[in-house]
């Protein structure tokens, strides 16, 4: 495998950032993962744009969208994969122990890394934990992921792929990497970002192509959607089967099927909606 690292590819053994980075140190980075197919990148405009609004959110300098290009095309051509998870990671860079920035300019790493279309369902969990919707690096992609790595892996010891949380004051917010949909008297809702959620770009996607409303919904409303399913950039659009132990039989149901569609139909058109 060859990466990308600071301004040229490196062999996997051979990739190497300082263990000062800041990103390493105190999770002081932001990143994007972009699904790619045959070697090109989906929506990879909306990620660098959502690249830069995280970079400003933390006070980095604003990433270089030709060099992130660039390195993506490097990435690409030197790793060819029918169906992979490209991955951007910019960090604070070399820096002093402690929370305090450097002056060594951020890093940029570019990987990729082969997988396989998700199943049409699967089963997630919710969990006792919130997000905080009015934290400082809320709506920011930030490296800072243990929270969702302790509640992805409670997730997978109860045979789900995805754990969703609520926000302090109680309501639906999203998953560890993932929007939430849910249908309640036929009309397709989703919670909108002031809930604390990430801006997702296939929850954009979705929300434009199947017109979701963006509603604030209590976190009980899971209990009583008549269908649910989860968005991400490599799950796309990926119907619900059980919530904890509630089963919702026959998922996917209509509305997630026709969302389902139109989202493959829609991406299979254009590669940088």
């Amino acid at each position: 495998m060859m990466i990308w690292v600071n301004g040229g590819l490196r062999a996997a053994d051979a990739a190497r950032v300082s263990v000062l980075d800041h990103g390493l140190t105190v999770g002081d980075g932001i990143f994007e993962t972009v699904k790619t197919v045959h070697g090109r990148p989906f929506a990879l405009t909306r990620h660098l744009d959502r690249l830069t609004r995280s970079a400003r959110g933390l006070g980095l300098p604003d990433p270089d969208h030709d060099e992130v290009r660039a390195a993506c095309a490097a990435v690409l051509d030197a790793n060819p994969v029918d169906m992979g998870r490209l991955r951007i990671t910019y960090t604070g860079g070399l820096s002093p122990l402690g929370s305090d920035r450097g002056d060594a300019g951020p890093t940029l790493v570019v990987a990729v890394g082969e997988t396989e279309r998700r199943p049409d369902t699967t089963a997630v969990i919710t969990v006792p934990w919130t997000r905080n919707e009015r934290g400082a690096v809320t709506g920011l992609k930030t490296t800072s992921y243990a929270e969702n790595v302790v509640a992805l892996a409670a997730a997978r010891e109860q045979g789900a792929s995805e754990a969703l949380f609520a926000n302090t004051v109680g309501d639906l917010c999203e998953g560890t990497g993932s929007n939430v949909f849910v249908v309640l008297d036929g009309r397709l809702h989703t919670p909108p970002v002031s809930s604390g959620c990430l801006a997702g770009i296939t929850r954009a996607l979705t929300v434009e192509w199947t017109g979701a409303h963006e509603t604030r919904l209590p976190f009980d409303a899971l209990d009583r959607a008549e269908e649910i399913f989860v968005t991400s950039s490599l799950r796309d659009v990926q119907a619900v089967h059980r919530v904890d132990g509630r089963e919702l039989p026959g998922a996917p149901g209509p509305v997630t099927a026709k969302a389902m569609r139109v989202f493959e139909e829609r991406a299979a058109g254009d590669i940088d909606p």
